[in-house]
């Protein structure tokens, strides 16, 4: 193998490797074995340095220092969500969507609680990353989010074009290691894990926020020119056969079905790897989303129908894991 095919084929492989050890969380190399074939592609890239791509693995440890983050406007803007609080707001959305299409149905997730951001794809290689910001305008953060092992760098069979919205978080266990160190070494604690992935994504410097272990769950397809898809989960099912960290989902075809669903996740949420403080239900047909546009009270400008949830108590403190569930299962035939 010459140069140019022996870095081709490194990279192939470390990708994999990183898509199952930080997506599939199935790894099948072993970590003296990636670190070997790390350090062959990083001679390489150095003997080579014209071969060496942007994308290449040996980025994810952290690329130069920036000296200030550019703006960047969405091509796809990154709409917030209706926020509300108890089971009826839920069974009010479900009625005024029925009244337009009474087959309606959902899909139901739960809501990181991180940071939102947008990738974007050309031909399949990551070319851009940026904050929400206010939704129009945020800020290129890309050099850090090449950092995080989940972020596929090149995609197989992708269209030309594509853009994705995911929630970038600190895993708790990452989290408590960190503020640990940090306790150790005389330095303020971080909050909370939410504060200390948006510290860590914003950080000038991607080698610190390399040290971070961020990781990101994907949860909507922003654009992807040239295809055409007929829901939302049909889309999430798209970017995980892309390979994207995406967010679990589950389809209900009743407003019991995603209630009994937004209580699982209440009563589970110490299970999941990282913070949540919602459920975010969606209409899950996309004609749907574009035909009653903003008809429904709870619409983004986009045309999207969805509605967050949020698991909280009084003063905006998270409630007991188990309040929500017994509000909702309260109003559920038996």
């Amino acid at each position: 193998m010459n140069p140019r095919e022996e870095i081709a084929h490194l990279t192939e492989v470390l990708e994999r490797a990183n898509h199952q050890y930080y997506v599939l969380d199935a790894p099948e190399m072993e970590d003296y074995e990636y670190d070997r074939l790390l350090r062959r592609l990083e001679e390489l890239e150095a003997a080579h340095p014209e071969l060496a791509s942007p994308l290449s693995p040996t980025r994810r440890v952290g690329g130069e220092a920036l000296s200030k983050f550019e703006k960047v406007e969405h091509a796809v803007p990154l709409e917030s969500l209706q926020d509300v609080f108890s089971p009826d707001e839920v069974r009010e959305f479900d009625g005024r969507v029925r009244e337009s299409v009474p087959d309606a149905v959902y899909s139901v997730v739960p809501k990181v609680d991180g940071l939102s951001v947008a990738l974007e794809y050309v031909d399949g290689a990551f070319v851009r990353g940026a904050t929400r910001g206010d939704g129009r305008i945020g800020e290129d953060v890309t050099e850090n989010l090449k950092t995080i092992r989940s972020i596929p760098m090149h995609l197989d069979g992708a269209p030309h074009r594509l853009i994705v919205r995911g929630e970038v978080f600190m895993p708790r266990a990452v989290f408590a290691q960190l503020n640990e160190a940090r306790e150790e070494g005389g330095k303020p604690l971080f909050a909370n894990p939410r504060n200390a992935a948006a510290g860590s994504l914003r950080q000038l410097d991607p080698a610190v926020a390399a040290e971070r272990r961020l990781d990101i769950l994907v949860f909507n397809l922003q654009l992807a020119e040239g295809r055409e898809f007929t829901s939302h989960i049909e889309t999430l099912e798209f970017l995980q056969a892309l390979r994207f960290h995406v967010i679990p989902h589950t389809r209900c075809a009743t407003a019991d079905e995603a209630l009994r669903r937004i209580a699982g996740i209440g009563e589970t949420r110490d299970g999941f790897a990282f913070d949540i403080d919602g459920a975010v239900v969606k209409t899950d047909s996309l004609a749907l989303r574009s035909e009653l546009g903003d008809a429904v009270e709870f619409t983004e400008p986009q045309g999207g129908l969805f509605l967050w949830v949020r698991l909280t108590g009084k003063g905006g403190k998270l409630a007991d894991a188990n309040e929500l569930a017994k509000r909702v299962k309260a109003l559920l035939p038996h």
